[in-house]
């Protein structure tokens, strides 16, 4: 019998249990994941990585007002540096590494998220909550460099809010993301002991999350999670790839540089080339561009 693929929208499911003691999200980001790693020329290791990053990601944008970021970055002591990624209200999700071709081995069968990040180092979690406001900024250790017990940790510790997070990432044999997404679990005030205890063994028992997601979508998984448990869906969204870069804002950057590291480029290599770091786009300046932000720059008292 001929099998038949099915692809998975990237989406975002936010439900509550009727009580309203437990709410649960749900994703299917494999797309997204797919083009970043493409971008990012990613490893196999490092595609596990970032995609879980990504979902990751996916989940926290998903706890935001709109018009609201969060950006996550997880820095430790292994081969990848660090991993960046961004999240807006909307379902634009965006990430990059530090050192995508770093490689590991697997071990006990496992892909090696952890030695690849580091278990020594902080995961950062900055909000912009929009208004004008200061952005707010979040920073713990490392506990176990596996992503979603990390962010669990995260919210446990600096939100005060008791987490389960689940991020799980397939690759084709090709090295290319066929399957990534996961859940957050967040206890409210409302639940009681028997509730959380049936939803924390559902979650137990869950043999393959990657299997459950490739198999029934971020709708599925959050039926499977709450059982028997009445909920209704409060919203779903799509989730997509946009980067926020443009050749105003490299401007704006090169800018701070001042006006005399500006014209050390401009006489040792008649201009400058910048990328963005998430989508690899290029943003060129010649001697004349240079000049022009140099011009600027002088215009500006402290530059």
């Amino acid at each position: 019998m001929k099998e038949i693929s099915i692809t998975m929208a990237d989406q975002m499911v936010r439900a509550l249990c009727l009580s309203g003691g437990v709410r649960i999200l749900a994703c299917n980001a494999a797309e997204l994941a797919r083009d970043i790693c493409t971008l990012q020329q990613t490893s196999a290791t490092a595609s596990i990585t970032l995609a879980r990053g990504l979902a990751g990601g996916a989940l926290m944008g998903a706890l935001l007002k709109t018009g609201q970021r969060t950006a996550l970055k997880f820095e430790g002591n292994g081969p990848l540096r660090k991993m960046i990624i961004e999240a807006d209200s909307d379902g634009a999700v965006r990430g990059c590494v530090g050192n995508p071709t770093a490689d590991l081995e697997p071990v006990a069968g496992k892909w090696n998220v952890a030695g690849l990040i580091g278990k020594a180092g902080f995961l950062t979690v900055s909000k912009d909550l929009g208004s004008g406001g200061q952005p707010y900024q979040g920073v713990v250790q490392l506990v176990s460099s596996e992503v979603g017990e990390d962010l669990a940790y995260y919210l446990a510790d600096s939100e005060q809010t008791p987490s389960a997070v689940g991020l799980a990432a397939t690759l084709a044999e090709d090295g290319s993301v066929i399957v990534c997404g996961g859940f957050l679990v967040q206890t409210l005030p409302k639940a009681d002991d028997g509730l959380i205890e049936n939803i924390l063994a559902r979650i137990a028992g869950i043999p393959s999350l990657s299997g459950l997601l490739g198999e029934k979508g971020a709708a599925g998984v959050v039926a499977e999670l709450f059982g028997d448990v009445p909920y209704t869906i409060l919203e779903t969204h799509d989730i997509f790839f946009r980067c926020g870069c443009s050749r105003e804002k490299v401007e704006r950057a090169l800018l701070t540089l001042g006006a005399e590291e500006l014209q050390d480029m401009r006489e040792k290599e008649s201009g400058a080339e910048v990328t963005c770091e998430f989508c690899r786009t290029g943003y060129q300046f010649d001697a004349r561009g240079l000049d022009d932000l140099i011009t600027q720059c002088a215009q500006h008292s402290g530059c």
